[in-house]
């Protein structure tokens, strides 16, 4: 039997998604997201298939076209057996004034390489792991605890709003009316090829 189903059932993405940004602009405006948030939810997949998520906050980009997001964490928690158990993780951020969220997906790196540690510690971090007063877990940027997780993306899938709330609002009523569809951004995809591009650039 043909269908007759509608060539575009989702005109909202349709609508909203735009190709033609750079790879380096579109990085650009990210870490904008990110940086605002600041705080995002780092998604995990136990043995037993439930995803777990839970707040944490990344380490500040190193250059403008880095793309992975590195968090400190205690490794004695059980987001490390979930990564070991699957390292595919999904990070997002949303800013709830503008709309704007991200959502990283890729792969969870677990390393505990004390040069990698001292170069984003900051003394802040020690009030995350205290200090336990045995000699050894003291909180700094040398307990044994302390791990860093690196989540390296496959892709990202990014809204940035170009509308105030007033726009918005306003946008939203008269499509709701009219039967228009309200896009009050755009829609974004990192791709795997560009991120590769753009990480040998990071990297030199």
């Amino acid at each position: 039997m043909t269908s007759t189903a509608h060539p575009n059932l989702d005109p909202y993405v349709t609508k909203a998604e735009n190709n033609s940004v750079s790879p380096h602009e579109k990085i650009k405006d990210l870490h904008e997201i990110v940086k605002s948030v600041e705080t995002g939810m780092l998604t995990t997949r136990a043995s037993t298939g439930y995803m777990h998520s839970r707040a944490m906050v990344p380490t500040a980009p190193q250059s403008d076209t880095q793309t992975s997001l590195i968090f400190f964490a205690n490794k004695a928690s059980h987001k490390f057996d979930e990564i070991e158990n699957d390292a595919h993780v999904n990070v997002s951020f949303s800013n709830t004034k503008t709309t704007s969220w991200a959502s990283y997906a890729g792969i969870a790196k677990i390393s505990q390489d004390k040069e990698l540690i001292k170069k984003h510690w900051h003394t802040g971090l020690s009030a995350w792991f205290g200090d336990l007063k045995d000699g050894v877990h003291k909180g700094n940027e040398n307990d044994p605890r302390v791990a860093i997780i690196e989540v390296i993306p496959d892709e990202i899938r990014y809204w940035v709003a170009t509308k105030g709330a007033v726009s918005r609002a306003l946008e939203t009523g008269i499509n709701a009316v009219t039967g228009g569809v309200s896009v009050p951004g755009e829609l974004r995809t990192i791709t795997s090829s560009e991120i590769q591009l753009t990480q040998g650039l990071h990297n030199k």
